[in-house]
């Protein structure tokens, strides 16, 4: 019998720290207003602030990696919530695990993607809750209509690195850990 393909590996190896981070960062609590709903963008923005360059800089492939940012969306987010540019500027950073190359960007990009899918219902519920129609919820529209053809395009390119999956699966875990750490604390 041959072996998954990586993006399914993948999904099986980190199902615990994918569970750990849903379990306790408790979503819906946090968002049940709209000051924990800001709070919970400005600690995402924490963390995509200092990840998304680390992940362009070991990846190194601008044109794949560039689409996928989303920190311009929190940004937008946060200010359409109220918070300054000034403000927004001075929010505090996440420490970035090290990403030795494409390998290890890719298994921490799979959480950032990853992510992407399951905002968009998130989004759907902040909507709801607070009313929200003509802004604060870029971040959580993923990449919009695009998300499903950006997740299976990065399943494709993830896919290549199945030689390196044991460092693609390493940092994604890690990616896991740090992020379920930072949004937590």
């Amino acid at each position: 019998m041959d072996q998954p393909i990586l993006h399914q590996r993948l999904r099986a190896a980190t199902a615990s720290t994918h569970e750990a981070l849903e379990r306790e960062l408790d979503w819906k609590a946090r968002v049940a207003t709209l000051a924990g709903y800001r709070d919970m963008l400005a600690r995402l923005h924490g963390f995509h602030a200092a990840w998304e360059p680390a992940i362009g800089a070991a990846l190194a492939d601008g044109d794949f990696f560039d689409a996928r940012r989303r920190l311009s969306a929190l940004r937008e987010d946060l200010a359409y919530l109220g918070l300054s540019e000034a403000g927004i500027g001075a929010l505090p950073l996440a420490k970035v695990i090290a990403l030795s190359g494409p390998a290890p960007a890719m298994g921490a990009l799979y959480v950032l993607e990853g992510s992407t899918l399951g905002g968009r219902v998130i989004g759907k519920h902040i909507a709801s809750a607070h009313g929200l129609m003509d802004g604060g919820l870029a971040y959580y529209s993923g990449h919009g209509v695009r998300t499903g053809a950006m997740w299976s395009a990065f399943r494709a390119r993830l896919d290549t690195f199945d030689a390196e999956g044991d460092q693609v699966m390493a940092a994604a875990n890690e990616t896991f850990d740090a992020m379920r750490e930072w949004l937590t604390a």
